[in-house]
């Protein structure tokens, strides 16, 4: 059974920090790039980042460039990918998700497509 489980998000203060964190399991996720997605109220969903599946290429929102870090541990069974935020902004606030494209081998990590999610987990950035 595929699974993706967001877990990190709270309440936080602007300029504050998190780390989110997506525990995937149920597929050859080591093999797979990642990325993290965010919806804010009354807004498409929008990318936040994307990593390959060795973790040595990244790729940014330019919203979130030089602030937010994604990385990941394939670990055995269960790959984690992490999210850390900093300099947090009001503007930040979402419910934030990760994803898996089910591609091996090289690949552009811009124009990747999802296919599996997770629930998401509320990151809300006070003022």
């Amino acid at each position: 059974q595929v699974q993706l489980v967001e877990s990190g998000g709270g309440l936080v203060q602007a300029g504050g920090s998190l780390r989110l964190s997506c525990a995937a399991s149920g597929r050859t996720f080591s093999s797979y790039p990642m990325g993290w997605f965010r919806q804010a109220p009354g807004k498409e969903r929008e990318f936040v980042a994307a990593i390959s599946w060795s973790g040595g290429a990244t790729y940014y929102a330019d919203s979130v460039k030089g602030r937010f870090t994604i990385s990941r541990d394939n670990a055995k069974n269960t790959v984690t990918v992490y999210l850390q935020m900093n300099s947090l902004k009001p503007e930040d606030t979402a419910v934030y998700y990760c994803a898996a494209a089910p591609v091996v081998g090289l690949v552009s990590l811009p124009d990747l497509r999802y296919r599996y999610w997770g629930q998401g987990t509320q990151v809300t950035v006070s003022s």
